[in-house]
């Protein structure tokens, strides 16, 4: 049997994008610290992902993941209304991984994400499940919908304020019965505790017994 060259056998680079260089990653570590948050755990070794991020209940959610992901150097995609892409804005939301979306076409939504995921040979997309800052149950289930489609793994990370931790969670492999993936997502967020937890829903509010 002949054998195949040594030097035409390519490794796989599984590796996530990376991003920032040794001054953000500098600067995440620091603010982390000065403010008294550490990060728990690792990120995952794929070059596809998406990241669910929660509990989101304060606009301090989004500079803390600011600092994590200067923090972690990798480059990351968002989802933000496309009514802030405002000139200046614009340009700084895009510079860290923005990406302008109508929320009123969430199924044009989902394929034109998983068309950017086909295009490229690393992404990764974080998003907040929840959708919003005010109580809210059922929570979004789009990101399952994008890794399903874009063969991506899902992780999930908790922004724990009691304990000051970012927490690094499971990853989920979504065979595309998200009823169920969503339970495994509940149950590892019940787990942190939000900067207002009375705006956490994780379960079906129960209808008073007349």
């Amino acid at each position: 049997m002949n054998k195949l060259p040594t030097n035409s056998i390519k490794a796989c680079d599984c590796s996530p994008p990376e991003g920032g260089n040794r001054f953000s990653g500098w600067l995440g570590r620091s603010l982390l610290r000065l403010t008294g948050w550490r990060i728990e755990g690792a990120i995952p070794q794929y070059p596809k992902m998406v990241i669910a991020v929660a509990p989101h209940t304060s606009n301090w959610d989004f500079f803390l993941g600011v600092a994590v992901l200067f923090a972690l150097r990798i480059k990351i995609r968002f989802l933000g209304k496309h009514s802030i892409f405002v000139p200046v804005a614009k340009q700084l939301l895009e510079m860290i991984g923005g990406m302008p979306v109508d929320r009123n076409a969430p199924h044009g939504l989902v394929a034109d994400v998983v068309a950017q995921f086909d295009a490229q040979d690393k992404m990764i997309l974080a998003v907040a499940p929840e959708g919003t800052r005010s109580p809210k149950f059922p929570w979004k289930t789009g990101f399952l919908a994008i890794a399903h489609q874009a063969n991506a793994k899902v992780v999930l990370i908790g922004f724990d304020f009691a304990r000051k931790s970012v927490v690094i969670g499971p990853t989920l492999v979504s065979a595309g019965d998200f009823d169920a993936d969503m339970q495994e997502v509940y149950r590892f967020f019940g787990t942190v505790t939000a900067k207002y937890p009375k705006n956490v829903v994780l379960a079906k509010p129960q209808t008073p017994v007349e």
